[in-house]
């Protein structure tokens, strides 16, 4: 049924060990139905700070077909520091009448085309030199076809070797898909 299938995905290269400007690609050749699917992805193991970046676009994708599920999914991401009432409430005032934000990070979703991904589903994630300026944490990059420049995400590294969810700073104002012009 088109965004939210079932999932696979391209293996992406090991976490970085030091500053760059590599790039990464990860592919999704369907997206899951259940919160087990999104943990048996390979990408769930979260030893790459770049697959943890494009399962939290992909996670809130989720939100306006079933909040729970999105919800769960980014606390999952989180790790051991959950969602708070107010990160939720935060969450949920970025989605009002905005649901096509999380798909516009994916490859090929643009205003024009009301932000639905060319298939497989692909996000493009970005590291710079001063991605890694912080021990155990990584800001990474990801280009929306709706923004002129890339947004951040902070991820944090655990003990347990995991790339978490620290913050994020995806679900902010884009260009309007073209369906909702008026002018048009």
């Amino acid at each position: 049924m088109g965004l939210f299938d079932s999932i696979k995905n391209k293996p992406t290269a090991a976490a970085p060990t030091g500053a760059g400007n590599k790039t990464v690609e990860v592919v999704f050749s369907a997206l899951p139905d259940t919160l087990e699917q999104f943990k048996a992805l390979p990408q769930a193991a979260m030893r790459d700070p770049f697959d943890t970046a494009a399962l939290t676009v992909l996670a809130f994708c989720f939100y306006s077909q079933d909040r729970e599920l999105s919800l769960a999914m980014v606390d999952y991401l989180r790790g051991p520091r959950p969602l708070s009432p107010y990160d939720k409430q935060f969450i949920r005032d970025r989605f009002m009448d905005k649901d096509y934000v999380p798909r516009s990070y994916f490859k090929g979703a643009v205003p024009q085309n009301d932000y639905l991904p060319q298939e497989p589903y692909t996000i493009v994630v970005s590291e710079n030199p001063y991605s890694y300026s912080e021990p155990n944490y990584c800001r990474l990059f990801l280009r929306s076809g709706g923004a002129d420049n890339p947004r951040e995400i902070k991820l944090r590294l655990a003990k347990d070797g995991k790339w978490y969810l620290w913050e994020q700073m995806i679900l902010v104002g884009i260009r309007e898909p073209e369906s909702a012009n008026p002018w048009a």
